[in-house]
């Protein structure tokens, strides 16, 4: 029986999409093409290969509107956001290309040659919170490598995939070497099981470690795991107040808080200036403007579903029962949240990553009470210090454990030409970006001779020379 998928729009409650999710035997087929096209497709070249993703970058440009206003409505993101997400979806091509030559390189000497090469058919797994910009960052590379892709977008978010294979068909991409498979769980499954050569996923903690799971025992299988955080953020005095609230602001609220790089701890010192810190941050919150994601002039829309708003209302309650004081309470309106904030000084909390605009402050006496208190955690995607000292941020940097760093920066700042991962309970140690090209080829090295010689061999009474 065929499944029914619906993309309902948390900010209007308007279902915005509507397509039938992909069956078993429909997942099979998809692979099936994919690993039919392979064969001509990783025998092409780079710079052909290059060339259609160009093209690709210039179909995206064109249909940015039509991305972000997909993007808005599937998940309520502000259209001004929605609409940076799709500058880098185009973007990202001649950053991946850059990255592919420079970290998979041919080099050839007289007697040896390094080449790189494809792993066959990936799977990309993509998230609700940018899904545009972050299947795109697996889809590139991918193609670039010369594998062919099967792309199950997130079922909250269905409609970017579709505009993104139009993009790729527009750019003269090949029949079978991009295909999209709609659906929920059932969908992903059948994935899972189906004659895949790579897995490239970025998603939740939970769901990374049942795809590892899954493929436990198949080495054969690439790989490329990003799953979020349970992110610190370290302000030490002396620093610009209302700077500093202002950072913490962004890193925390940005998106609803639906960034796997937002902050979801905030870590204080005792006293008067952690005081006024919270003091300001409480002010900026009874100010945010928050609406739907049509309307100008808005910092942040809702959260993705009115069951996602639900669940960080049951975490507050949560916090609050074990202990956690109440600061600024979560505020919800449907799927729409008002920026929270609860003091968990000493409490025992769930080392959780919650997707939702809700902080844990954590008052700390010494600076590296605040490195510990920040570690205290099986994650370790972003962190970030705003400090005025630099001896107090060389003191910290190397001995925070996450991928990302930022100083004086919001935690959910990357750039798109570093790496994008981080330890523990975040990944699995293949950082996408810039390092995306890292997992989607294998190194083929060999020693090469234009003449075939015999080697002088001892035992065969040959004479030595």
């Amino acid at each position: 029986m065929t499944k029914t998928i619906k993309s309902i729009c948390p900010a209007t409650g308007d279902v915005v999409w509507e397509g039938d999710a992909a069956s078993a035997d429909e997942v099979r087929a998809a692979v099936a093409k994919a690993r039919k096209a392979f064969v001509d497709w990783s025998l092409t070249s780079f710079d052909h290969r290059a060339q259609i993703a160009q093209k690709y970058a210039e179909a995206v440009r064109e249909k940015s509107e039509d991305i972000a206003l997909a993007i808005s409505r599937d998940m309520g993101k502000p259209l001004w956001e929605a609409r940076t997400e799709a500058g880098a979806m185009a973007n990202k091509v001649a950053v991946s290309i850059q990255s592919y030559e420079e970290r998979t390189p041919t080099r050839i000497t007289d007697t040896t040659r390094l080449a790189h090469r494809p792993h066959g058919v990936m799977a990309v797994f993509g998230p609700f919170n940018f899904p545009g910009h972050l299947p795109n960052g697996h889809i590139i590379p991918s193609l670039l490598a010369g594998n062919t892709v099967v792309f199950k977008p997130s079922e909250l978010t269905p409609q970017v995939a579709e505009i993104m294979a139009a993009c790729w068909n527009e750019a003269g991409l090949p029949e079978g070497v991009l295909n999209i498979v709609q659906g929920g769980r059932g969908t992903g499954a059948a994935l899972l099981d189906a004659e895949i050569d790579g897995l490239l996923f970025t998603g939740s903690a939970a769901t990374g470690t049942f795809f590892h799971k899954h493929f436990a025992g198949r080495p054969e299988i690439i790989l490329a795991l990003e799953m979020g955080g349970n992110n610190p953020l370290i302000i030490q005095e002396p620093v610009d107040i209302n700077a500093a609230a202002d950072l913490a602001f962004m890193s925390g609220f940005i998106t609803a808080g639906q960034r796997c790089t937002c902050a979801r701890r905030l870590i204080l010192p005792t006293g008067k200036f952690g005081d006024a810190v919270i003091a300001a941050l409480q002010d900026k919150i009874a100010k945010v403007k928050i609406g739907r994601w049509d309307i100008d002039d808005i910092f942040m829309g809702p959260v993705v579903s009115t069951g996602a708003a639900e669940a960080a209302m049951k975490f507050e309650a949560d916090l609050i029962a074990r202990g956690g004081k109440s600061l600024t309470a979560l505020d919800r309106d449907g799927a729409f949240l008002r920026p929270g904030l609860i003091d968990v000084t000493g409490v025992n909390v769930p080392d959780e990553e919650l997707f939702a605009p809700f902080l844990q402050v954590v008052r700390t006496r010494t600076l590296d009470a605040a490195i510990t208190a920040a570690n205290d955690t099986r994650f370790g995607l972003a962190s970030g210090l705003i400090c005025d000292d630099a001896e107090v941020w060389e003191h910290a940097q190397p001995r925070l454990r996450a991928g990302i760093v930022n100083w004086n920066k919001p935690t959910t700042g990357a750039a798109s030409t570093l790496p994008f991962g981080g330890p523990g309970l975040s990944g699995n140690h293949r950082p996408a970006a810039y390092y995306a090209a890292d997992y989607c080829a294998w190194p083929q090295a060999g020693q090469i001779s234009e003449t075939a010689a015999a080697p002088a061999m001892r035992g065969l009474g040959q004479t030595q020379t």
